[in-house]
Protein backbone atom coordinates (compact mmCIF):
# COMPACT_ATOMS: atom_id res chain seq x y z
CA UNK A 1 0.00 0.00 0.00
CA UNK A 2 1.54 3.20 -1.00
CA UNK A 3 1.78 6.09 2.00
CA UNK A 4 -0.79 8.35 2.45
CA UNK A 5 -0.42 11.92 2.44
CA UNK A 6 -2.86 15.05 2.96
CA UNK A 7 -1.27 18.39 1.71
CA UNK A 8 -2.96 21.33 2.46
CA UNK A 9 -1.77 24.53 1.06
CA UNK A 10 -1.26 26.71 -1.58
CA UNK A 11 -2.23 26.19 -5.52
CA UNK A 12 -0.52 28.81 -7.96
CA UNK A 13 0.09 29.20 -11.39
CA UNK A 14 3.83 30.25 -11.76
CA UNK A 15 3.98 33.13 -14.69
CA UNK A 16 8.11 32.78 -14.83
CA UNK A 17 9.88 35.05 -16.86
CA UNK A 18 13.31 34.29 -17.67
CA UNK A 19 16.42 36.82 -18.36
CA UNK A 20 20.15 36.76 -18.41
CA UNK A 21 20.44 38.81 -15.38
CA UNK A 22 18.16 40.55 -12.30
CA UNK A 23 17.18 44.05 -13.61
CA UNK A 24 18.46 46.80 -11.14
CA UNK A 25 15.83 49.43 -9.30
CA UNK A 26 14.26 51.17 -11.87
CA UNK A 27 15.53 49.32 -14.65
CA UNK A 28 14.11 47.69 -17.43
CA UNK A 29 15.45 44.50 -19.94
CA UNK A 30 14.74 42.22 -22.26
CA UNK A 31 13.69 38.88 -21.01
CA UNK A 32 14.19 35.78 -23.48
CA UNK A 33 11.36 33.54 -22.41
CA UNK A 34 7.87 33.71 -20.30
CA UNK A 35 6.00 30.46 -19.64
CA UNK A 36 2.59 30.10 -17.50
CA UNK A 37 3.82 27.12 -15.05
CA UNK A 38 1.72 25.56 -12.35
CA UNK A 39 3.16 26.13 -8.73
CA UNK A 40 2.21 27.14 -5.32
CA UNK A 41 4.51 25.45 -2.40
CA UNK A 42 1.34 23.33 -1.82
CA UNK A 43 0.42 22.04 -5.00
CA UNK A 44 4.45 21.88 -5.73
CA UNK A 45 4.59 19.34 -3.04
CA UNK A 46 1.78 17.58 -3.65
CA UNK A 47 3.08 16.85 -7.14
CA UNK A 48 6.44 15.92 -5.87
CA UNK A 49 5.11 13.18 -3.30
CA UNK A 50 3.04 11.62 -5.66
CA UNK A 51 5.37 11.38 -8.67
CA UNK A 52 7.00 9.41 -6.27
CA UNK A 53 4.29 6.99 -5.53
CA UNK A 54 2.48 8.10 -2.78
CA UNK A 55 -1.38 8.01 -2.71
CA UNK A 56 -1.69 12.28 -2.73
CA UNK A 57 -4.87 14.32 -1.46
CA UNK A 58 -4.50 17.99 -1.68
CA UNK A 59 -6.49 20.36 0.12
CA UNK A 60 -6.91 23.79 -1.12
CA UNK A 61 -8.50 26.41 -3.11
CA UNK A 62 -8.69 28.27 -6.83
CA UNK A 63 -10.29 31.08 -7.87
CA UNK A 64 -13.11 31.47 -10.69
CA UNK A 65 -10.87 33.02 -13.05
CA UNK A 66 -9.15 30.93 -16.52
CA UNK A 67 -6.11 29.56 -14.34
CA UNK A 68 -8.37 28.07 -11.92
CA UNK A 69 -9.63 24.63 -14.10
CA UNK A 70 -5.96 24.11 -15.78
CA UNK A 71 -3.75 23.95 -12.17
CA UNK A 72 -6.68 21.51 -11.24
CA UNK A 73 -6.40 19.72 -13.96
CA UNK A 74 -2.49 19.56 -13.78
CA UNK A 75 -2.89 18.24 -10.47
CA UNK A 76 -4.88 15.15 -11.52
CA UNK A 77 -2.30 14.48 -14.12
CA UNK A 78 0.41 14.22 -12.29
CA UNK A 79 -1.23 11.68 -9.99
CA UNK A 80 -2.93 13.98 -7.07
CA UNK A 81 -6.51 13.26 -5.47
CA UNK A 82 -8.17 16.87 -6.22
CA UNK A 83 -11.58 15.40 -4.81
CA UNK A 84 -10.85 18.51 -2.28
CA UNK A 85 -9.74 21.39 -4.10
CA UNK A 86 -12.50 23.73 -4.00
CA UNK A 87 -13.47 26.28 -6.37
CA UNK A 88 -14.43 30.12 -4.96
CA UNK A 89 -15.90 32.24 -6.91
CA UNK A 90 -15.50 36.06 -7.40
CA UNK A 91 -11.94 35.64 -6.20
CA UNK A 92 -8.90 34.92 -8.63
CA UNK A 93 -6.64 32.22 -8.50
CA UNK A 94 -3.10 32.54 -6.72
CA UNK A 95 -0.31 33.34 -8.32
CA UNK A 96 3.62 33.74 -7.86
CA UNK A 97 5.66 36.25 -10.31
CA UNK A 98 9.09 34.48 -10.63
CA UNK A 99 12.27 36.08 -12.61
CA UNK A 100 15.16 33.65 -13.49
CA UNK A 101 17.91 34.60 -13.82
CA UNK A 102 21.95 34.05 -12.99
CA UNK A 103 21.05 29.92 -11.90
CA UNK A 104 18.76 31.39 -9.14
CA UNK A 105 15.03 33.01 -8.72
CA UNK A 106 13.09 35.87 -7.23
CA UNK A 107 9.65 35.42 -6.67
CA UNK A 108 6.64 37.69 -5.60
CA UNK A 109 3.79 35.91 -4.66
CA UNK A 110 -0.31 37.25 -4.62
CA UNK A 111 -2.22 34.56 -2.94
CA UNK A 112 -5.54 35.08 -3.93
CA UNK A 113 -7.94 32.24 -3.48
CA UNK A 114 -5.31 30.44 -1.23
CA UNK A 115 -6.10 33.16 1.50
CA UNK A 116 -9.59 31.22 1.25
CA UNK A 117 -8.51 27.97 2.99
CA UNK A 118 -10.05 29.10 6.22
CA UNK A 119 -9.89 26.91 9.70
CA UNK A 120 -13.39 25.99 8.48
CA UNK A 121 -12.56 24.97 5.38
CA UNK A 122 -9.82 22.59 6.74
CA UNK A 123 -12.13 21.55 9.43
CA UNK A 124 -14.60 19.95 6.83
CA UNK A 125 -11.73 17.74 5.60
CA UNK A 126 -11.06 16.14 9.22
CA UNK A 127 -11.87 12.82 7.83
CA UNK A 128 -9.40 13.09 5.06
CA UNK A 129 -6.67 14.37 7.88
CA UNK A 130 -7.75 11.52 10.00
CA UNK A 131 -6.90 8.67 7.13
CA UNK A 132 -3.99 9.62 6.45
CA UNK A 133 -0.28 8.71 7.48
CA UNK A 134 1.38 12.10 7.26
CA UNK A 135 -0.22 15.58 6.59
CA UNK A 136 2.25 18.32 4.73
CA UNK A 137 1.98 22.23 5.25
CA UNK A 138 3.62 25.34 4.23
CA UNK A 139 2.79 29.22 5.04
CA UNK A 140 0.93 30.14 1.97
CA UNK A 141 -2.57 29.60 3.77
CA UNK A 142 -3.55 31.77 6.46
CA UNK A 143 -1.67 30.95 9.67
CA UNK A 144 -4.84 29.61 11.62
CA UNK A 145 -5.83 27.21 9.05
CA UNK A 146 -1.90 25.86 9.41
CA UNK A 147 -2.93 26.00 13.34
CA UNK A 148 -6.67 23.72 12.72
CA UNK A 149 -4.46 21.39 10.22
CA UNK A 150 -2.03 20.69 13.01
CA UNK A 151 -4.72 20.53 15.56
CA UNK A 152 -6.50 18.21 13.98
CA UNK A 153 -3.44 16.07 13.32
CA UNK A 154 -2.99 15.69 16.77
CA UNK A 155 -6.26 14.43 17.55
CA UNK A 156 -5.88 11.74 15.15
CA UNK A 157 -2.29 10.78 15.82
CA UNK A 158 -1.14 11.94 12.20
CA UNK A 159 2.13 12.74 11.70
CA UNK A 160 3.16 16.48 10.56
CA UNK A 161 5.93 17.91 8.00
CA UNK A 162 5.73 21.69 8.23
CA UNK A 163 7.49 23.24 5.54
CA UNK A 164 7.79 27.20 7.44
CA UNK A 165 7.85 28.95 4.09
CA UNK A 166 7.59 31.82 3.07
CA UNK A 167 9.37 32.35 6.82
CA UNK A 168 7.49 34.19 9.66
CA UNK A 169 7.25 34.07 13.53
CA UNK A 170 4.57 31.48 14.89
CA UNK A 171 3.45 30.60 18.40
CA UNK A 172 5.07 28.02 19.93
CA UNK A 173 2.37 26.04 20.83
CA UNK A 174 2.07 25.08 17.16
CA UNK A 175 5.90 24.08 17.31
CA UNK A 176 5.45 21.93 20.02
CA UNK A 177 2.78 20.69 18.17
CA UNK A 178 4.67 19.73 14.79
CA UNK A 179 6.52 16.48 14.39
CA UNK A 180 9.26 17.17 12.03
CA UNK A 181 9.91 21.42 10.76
CA UNK A 182 11.92 21.51 7.63
CA UNK A 183 13.41 25.26 7.29
CA UNK A 184 16.02 26.75 5.46
CA UNK A 185 18.69 28.81 7.87
CA UNK A 186 17.06 31.95 7.00
CA UNK A 187 13.22 30.25 8.20
CA UNK A 188 15.06 28.91 10.83
CA UNK A 189 16.24 32.48 12.19
CA UNK A 190 12.68 34.07 11.81
CA UNK A 191 11.02 30.75 13.69
CA UNK A 192 13.40 31.36 16.70
CA UNK A 193 12.64 34.75 16.91
CA UNK A 194 12.39 34.88 21.11
CA UNK A 195 14.49 33.43 23.79
CA UNK A 196 11.73 30.90 24.39
CA UNK A 197 11.68 29.51 21.21
CA UNK A 198 14.94 29.63 20.82
CA UNK A 199 14.85 27.27 24.47
CA UNK A 200 13.08 25.00 22.78
CA UNK A 201 15.24 24.33 19.79
CA UNK A 202 17.61 23.47 22.07
CA UNK A 203 15.79 21.09 24.10
CA UNK A 204 13.91 19.72 20.59
CA UNK A 205 16.33 19.68 18.13
CA UNK A 206 15.95 16.40 16.34
CA UNK A 207 12.32 18.43 15.33
CA UNK A 208 14.36 19.98 13.02
CA UNK A 209 15.63 19.56 9.63
CA UNK A 210 17.58 22.73 8.20
CA UNK A 211 17.77 22.46 4.45
CA UNK A 212 21.06 23.86 3.44
CA UNK A 213 20.82 24.11 -0.40
CA UNK A 214 23.69 22.06 -2.07
CA UNK A 215 25.41 22.08 1.18
CA UNK A 216 22.26 19.44 1.85
CA UNK A 217 20.46 18.96 5.16
CA UNK A 218 21.34 19.00 9.31
CA UNK A 219 19.89 17.11 11.53
CA UNK A 220 20.41 15.99 15.38
CA UNK A 221 20.50 12.03 15.76
CA UNK A 222 19.64 12.50 19.82
CA UNK A 223 23.44 13.12 20.15
CA UNK A 224 25.32 15.04 17.78
CA UNK A 225 24.63 17.22 13.98
CA UNK A 226 24.68 15.11 11.18
CA UNK A 227 24.87 16.82 7.31
CA UNK A 228 23.74 14.78 5.13
CA UNK A 229 24.93 15.75 1.74
CA UNK A 230 23.38 16.53 -1.33
CA UNK A 231 24.19 15.88 -4.77
CA UNK A 232 26.12 17.54 -7.42
CA UNK A 233 24.40 18.23 -10.28
CA UNK A 234 24.74 20.73 -13.47
CA UNK A 235 22.07 23.60 -12.22
CA UNK A 236 19.54 24.81 -14.75
CA UNK A 237 16.77 25.85 -12.66
CA UNK A 238 16.62 25.90 -8.44
CA UNK A 239 12.29 26.97 -8.76
CA UNK A 240 10.43 24.34 -6.90
CA UNK A 241 13.74 23.03 -4.94
CA UNK A 242 12.52 22.79 -1.56
CA UNK A 243 8.80 21.80 -2.17
CA UNK A 244 10.70 18.72 -4.19
CA UNK A 245 12.83 18.07 -1.24
CA UNK A 246 10.02 18.53 1.00
CA UNK A 247 7.91 16.26 -0.65
CA UNK A 248 10.88 13.65 -1.30
CA UNK A 249 11.51 13.69 3.15
CA UNK A 250 7.76 13.20 3.63
CA UNK A 251 7.23 10.55 1.12
CA UNK A 252 9.76 8.78 3.24
CA UNK A 253 8.73 9.56 6.37
CA UNK A 254 4.93 8.29 5.64
CA UNK A 255 6.54 5.00 4.54
CA UNK A 256 8.47 4.38 7.86
CA UNK A 257 11.89 4.99 6.72
CA UNK A 258 14.97 6.43 9.03
CA UNK A 259 15.65 10.19 9.37
CA UNK A 260 18.84 10.11 7.75
CA UNK A 261 17.12 8.03 4.88
CA UNK A 262 14.57 10.36 4.52
CA UNK A 263 17.09 13.00 4.29
CA UNK A 264 18.79 11.48 1.39
CA UNK A 265 15.53 10.63 -0.29
CA UNK A 266 14.49 14.59 -0.32
CA UNK A 267 18.21 15.95 -1.19
CA UNK A 268 18.42 13.39 -4.04
CA UNK A 269 14.37 14.55 -5.68
CA UNK A 270 15.62 17.91 -4.99
CA UNK A 271 19.33 18.03 -7.08
CA UNK A 272 17.44 15.80 -9.79
CA UNK A 273 14.82 19.22 -9.94
CA UNK A 274 17.18 21.97 -10.00
CA UNK A 275 18.98 20.31 -13.19
CA UNK A 276 15.55 20.67 -15.44
CA UNK A 277 13.72 23.79 -16.52
CA UNK A 278 10.09 24.57 -13.83
CA UNK A 279 9.19 23.32 -10.22
CA UNK A 280 6.85 20.60 -11.00
CA UNK A 281 8.40 19.76 -14.30
CA UNK A 282 11.46 19.38 -12.78
CA UNK A 283 10.29 16.67 -10.28
CA UNK A 284 11.47 13.18 -10.53
CA UNK A 285 9.29 10.12 -10.60
CA UNK A 286 10.62 7.23 -9.08
CA UNK A 287 12.34 5.69 -11.97
CA UNK A 288 13.75 8.62 -12.60
CA UNK A 289 15.48 8.30 -9.17
CA UNK A 290 16.81 4.73 -9.36
CA UNK A 291 17.99 5.98 -13.12
CA UNK A 292 20.36 8.66 -11.14
CA UNK A 293 21.14 6.66 -8.65
CA UNK A 294 22.25 3.68 -11.47
CA UNK A 295 24.33 6.33 -12.95
CA UNK A 296 25.77 7.66 -9.76
CA UNK A 297 26.93 4.39 -9.08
Amino acid sequence: MPAKIAVIGSINMDLVSTTDRFPNKGETILGTDFKNIPGGKGANQAVAAAKLGADVTMIGCVGDDPFGPPLIENLKANGVNTDNVEPVTDVPTGIAAITVADQDNTIIVIPGANHHVTPEVVQSHEEVIKESDLILLQFEIPMESVKQAVELAAKHGTKVVLNPAPAQSVDLDLLEKVDFLTPNEHELEILLDTDEKKEFYQLNREKFFITQGEKGVLYYDGEKEILVPSYKVDVVDTTGAGDTFNGGFSVAIAEGKSLKEACYDGNIVGAISVSKFGAQTGMPTKDEVANFLAKRG
